[in-house]
């Protein structure tokens, strides 16, 4: 199912969720009830929880955004370090040479086929990725620098192999959703708490008071939306892309 269709759906059922118990919760009241005297202590507990859980989902939404982020941090560094691999090793001679270049485009060119849909599809980097990187580090290190020349050239690209790996290292570590179960319940407990508590304000069967509250709870069902689709750096809608890899070896993807 597409994301949007979850998305909007999600509103919907929010806002249906809430006018529809809102108008029973109407027919079912007691004649004398006069929905316009909400003692100020229910008030002012509603707009406080309202506070807290703005807050609780601006810090889930602020950590899902960041972890996002660093998820395609690692991408631009591994690519970038590969890059500079595939350009530092132009001072050995060219067998050596040909075969660095062409484990390291064999190794991009599976990350941005086979194992980006096996992150996003199962949530994990591939051993064939690890297998092929551990190539390129054999390459590196195995050569015996025969000049100074190389010999200067040598460091560096371990340097930049090591820093492949790591990057690769932190990818895996970020397939995984950032968010732990413990903060979903909190965040689906507190907007049902929220939510809950329009109720106590003892809505009125008026168009604009049943405008609002549908807005207001589709509003949240949005929110909680976006840190679902956060929550997954590589494979959601809003995900960390291969977009660095296939810029700098643009051949890649085939």
């Amino acid at each position: 199912m597409p994301e949007w269709l979850v998305l909007t759906l999600a509103m919907l059922a929010a806002c249906a969720v809430v006018v529809v118990i809102t108008l029973v919760r109407h027919r079912t009241a007691s004649d004398d009830e006069d929905p316009s005297e909400t003692p100020d202590v229910i008030e002012y507990i509603t707009m406080w929880i309202g506070v807290l859980y703005a807050i609780v989902l601006g810090l889930a939404i602020a950590g899902v955004w960041e972890a996002r982020s660093a998820a395609q941090d690692h991408v631009q560094a591994e690519a970038v370090a590969l890059h500079e691999i595939s350009e530092r090793v132009r001072v050995y001679p060219a067998d050596v040479r040909d075969r660095i270049r062409d484990d390291v485009n064999a190794y991009v060119g599976h990350v941005v086929t086979t194992e980006w849909r096996t992150m996003a599809d199962e949530g994990h980097v591939t051993e064939r990725g690890t297998e092929l990187l551990g190539r390129v580090r054999r390459d590196v290190t195995d050569y015996q620098p025969r000049t100074d020349f190389e010999a200067q050239a040598y460091q560096p690209l371990l340097d930049q192999v090591t820093a492949a790996d790591q990057a690769r290292n932190a990818r895996a570590e970020s397939t995984e959703p950032t968010m732990p179960g413990v903060v979903w319940f909190g965040l689906i407990v507190g907007a049902v708490v929220t939510v809950g508590m329009l109720f106590a304000l003892q809505i009125r069967r008026t168009a604009r008071e049943l405008i609002l509250a549908g807005l207001f709870s589709a509003l949240i069902a949005f929110l909680l939306f976006l840190i679902w689709d956060f929550d997954a750096p590589y494979s959601r809608g809003i995900a960390a892309t291969a977009d660095p890899f296939l810029h700098l070896f643009p051949h890649a993807g085939g």
